[in-house]
């Protein structure tokens, strides 16, 4: 008897794939230090999947969750922690034909700074009175020390409330931020302050008090800190106001993106025209642009021609001209004629949604050594209190007064400030990366510029990197004592009039305009033959245009011609009429005219070129030799490049690569560094780290520059803060610094940062090496 297999239990299905994580970004308030964005990262970072970065300068935290934890749920936790939050949208554009009016148009941002101005403006008022007073004894009245109890007073309650309300808030939270220390800082001073006129003597008529920026020992009870408790808020809101004001310029480029999109357009319909909103605008549509308009979109030209200002979107000077059947990109200005649009991409598929989309993604993301700094700053509050306890106590345990023990302890509290901390990325960032948009250079992330500054090998691609990527006539040589060469292009334009091949449509643009003014005649008894040309009737000539055979039968100079052709890694074409050759063209693709100066200054900056590319090595020897390139690698296939830059970087080599199109995606992707130039294929640009929006080769070195200022400008930000507190608490722990002074050093610390960044708004590419260096190489490769 066979026994039968037991049936097992039921097979359960493959378990399914995770889902990707999503991406919110919530706008995030009453964060006013490093130590704020550690415990937003921490409070969020708890949450099961959930990853946050949260920027300082910017107010918004990027967070990474499944979709189990919804945007609520983040919402909850940051206001769990003590903060305001909201997911954050763009606002919409407005709607010219319904305006909404002021009671519809909240402005929370300019009611909050006109409250933060007043606040100030009174502060200061009330605040100058006591520290003249203070400061110079020779004016202090009769019962002046009652005068500035009064105007104090308001100036330690009200002036100071933001702080004590964030402290109070921290401490339900159970969390200490720069806000508390200023706060106890503030009530510590005047309540010592009233202390002594109440109950310590000083409150006594004709009292009077010296003044030294350094504090000394007093007579314990009788001496004041009322300058304290007013110098304090007044300096910090001094400070926090202009600090405010120069971080909202390092986002002067990304607001400058977002006001070059236009606000409405006119629509062209079967009923005639009129103008909507631009987010009512969609695909297809026809619109009119009239001189001086934005492009409302990204289009193609139906009608009309006309010069466009590029500038603030590629950071291109010189004006592009567009016809019919031409692309345009939205934002630029219409210089000329009217032009008549396509609508072939809207709201957040252009080229001006993406390139505000880069920028606000590289202000965001923090580089490995502002995430150290943030670390620091998590624990710095807590630290710095502990320490102004052990000051104050061992002040008091060595017998020293009251006042000089209050007077240290006070002056550790306030003069430590994580702010420098946490802005000495962002706002380097936030500039940086703006200016890098107005130069046509948008990189992804502080991680793209980190490796930016250190690659040392750049691998180049040729076909619309080095090159334009349009096939062109190079050189026409006409034989001695023949047809004039004019006439012989005019021939062999009009028997190309019946091919779609690429080298005619290079030679039919190459006769438009050498003879703009001449009608070309149809071709008659047209005809072509695979791989080697193109025959006809012209003017009742035998016409052929061809590949050159044997070159021993060609009339002078044209067997010279076709050899200078095929050296230089062009094309030869034979134009041979009624059976004579009557002339040469070279056909091919033309290197940029940046090419060699990009070069050159990659090498100046101590980076070595490599050219590696799909073409045959004839013409990748010619243009290397013309760009004095010395390593070249030539029919390489996508997965040649992609093990090359697997071979460079196992010997050790940093390496970027620069390429425009599909075959060079896998490379970039590979890469230390992908850099794909903005007229690429949408394949290279979403594998690279950094897009080169202007046509131009010169933006590869000129990333490399400001990538390495940037990386130098937060390195210097940071050795100051941490710098700044090294110094400053020591000093204020012995005795050696007043606690006015010590918040008058912890403001200027912030805006000294922010003051540093703001230089990268000015940087500019010129410098020495953009200089034209020796002499250029010939075409030939006659130099190494």
């Amino acid at each position: 008897m066979t026994s039968q297999p037991r049936p097992g239990p039921p097979s359960s299905p493959p378990p399914a794939a995770p889902a990707p994580p999503l991406t919110t970004t919530l706008t995030v308030g009453g964060m006013t230090c490093a130590a704020c964005v550690g415990r937003v990262e921490k409070k969020l970072g708890r949450l099961d999947g959930v990853a946050a970065s949260v920027n300082l300068a910017t107010g918004r935290a990027t967070v990474s969750h499944p979709a189990a934890v919804s945007v609520t749920d983040l919402v909850t936790t940051v206001e769990a922690a003590g903060f305001t939050a909201q997911p954050h949208e763009p606002a919409p554009a407005p709607d010219p034909d319904d305006p909404p009016s002021p009671a519809d148009r909240p402005d929370d941002e300019g009611d909050a700074a006109r409250a933060e101005r007043h606040r100030l403006l009174v502060t200061a008022v009330l605040s100058l009175p006591v520290l003249v007073l203070s400061m110079v004894p020779g004016w202090q009245f009769r019962d002046w020390q009652w005068l500035c109890f009064v105007l104090a007073a308001p100036v330690a309650v009200w002036g100071a409330a933001p702080f004590h309300a964030r402290a109070l808030r921290g401490l339900r939270h159970g969390a200490a931020t720069m806000d508390t220390l200023v706060s106890l800082g503030v009530v510590a001073s005047f309540g010592w302050s009233a202390y002594a006129l109440f109950l310590g003597g000083a409150g006594a008529p004709g009292m009077t008090m010296p003044f030294s920026l350094l504090p000394a020992a007093g007579d314990g009870a009788a001496h004041l800190y009322l300058e304290a408790a007013v110098g304090v808020p007044l300096f910090v809101l001094a400070g926090r106001r202009m600090e405010a004001r120069a971080r909202r310029g390092t986002g002067a480029a990304l607001r400058a993106l977002a006001e070059l999109a236009a606000k409405d357009v006119a629509v062209r319909t079967a009923d005639g025209e009129r103008r909507i909103p631009v987010d009512r605008l969609r695909a297809g549509d026809r619109f009119l642009v009239r001189p001086g308009e934005r492009v409302a979109t990204d289009g193609t030209v139906v009608e009309g021609r006309s010069a466009l200002d590029m500038s603030l979107i590629t950071g291109e000077s010189r004006p592009v001209e567009a016809g019919p059947g031409e692309s345009v990109v939205g934002g630029a200005v219409n210089s000329g004629g009217l032009l008549e649009v396509r609508a072939d991409a809207v709201g957040a598929d252009t080229q001006l949604a993406r390139i505000t989309r880069l920028v606000e993604d590289a202000q965001t993301g923090k580089t490995k050594v502002q995430r150290l700094a943030d670390a620091v700053a998590a624990v710095f509050v807590p630290a710095v209190l502990t320490v102004s306890v052990t000051v104050l106590g061992f002040w008091l345990g060595a017998g020293a007064d009251p006042q000089s023990a209050i007077t240290a302890a006070v002056a550790v509290l306030v003069v430590a400030c994580p702010c420098a901390l946490g802005l000495a990325t962002p706002t380097a960032l936030l500039a940086a990366t703006g200016r890098g948009a107005q130069l046509g250079i948008l990189v992804r992330g502080p991680e793209a510029l980190e490796r930016l500054r250190r690659i040392d090998t750049v691998v180049l691609d040729k076909t619309g990197t080095l090159t334009t990527g349009r096939m062109s006539v190079t050189a026409l040589t006409a034989r001695t004592g023949g047809l004039d060469a004019t006439e012989a292009l005019r021939l062999a334009a009009v028997v190309e009039q019946g091919s779609e091949h690429p080298l005619a449509g290079a030679i039919g643009a190459f006769a438009a305009a050498r003879l703009p003014d001449r009608q070309l005649p149809p071709v008659a008894d047209f005809g072509a033959t695979p791989g080697y040309g193109v025959h006809g009737t012209a003017d009742r000539h035998r016409v052929e245009v061809t590949r050159p055979g044997d070159l021993t039968g060609l009339p002078a100079p044209l067997p010279e011609a076709v050899h200078t052709a095929e050296t230089a890694g062009h094309t030869a074409v034979l134009v041979t009429v009624d059976g004579t050759p009557e002339a040469v063209l070279a056909v091919g693709d033309t290197l940029r005219p940046d090419g060699y100066r990009a070069v050159d200054h990659l090498r100046r900056l101590g980076l070595r070129p490599v050219l590696a590319t799909g073409d045959r090595a004839a013409t990748a020897r010619a243009v290397a030799g013309h760009l004095a390139i010395t390593e070249v690698h030539a029919a390489a296939r996508p997965e040649d490049k992609a093990a090359l830059v697997t071979t460079l970087k196992e010997q050790g080599c940093r390496v970027a690569v620069v390429g425009d199109g599909v075959n060079d995606a896998a490379a970039l992707a590979l890469a230390d560094l992908g850099i794909a130039m903005g007229s690429g294929t949408d394949a290279a640009i979403g594998a690279a780290d950094v897009t080169l929006v202007r046509e131009d080769l010169q933006a590869v070195p000129d990333a490399v520059r400001l990538a390495r200022r940037t990386l130098g400008t937060i390195r210097g930000n940071l050795v100051w803060a941490f710098g700044y507190n090294l110094v400053t608490v020591p000093l204020a722990a012995v005795g050696l610094l007043s606690p006015m002074l010590a918040a008058a050093a912890m403001s200027a610390s912030s805006l000294l940062v922010v003051g540093n960044s703001l230089r990268l708004r000015a940087w500019r590419p010129e410098g020495p090496a953009r200089r034209p260096h020796g002499r250029r190489p010939r075409p030939q490769g006659e130099t190494s």
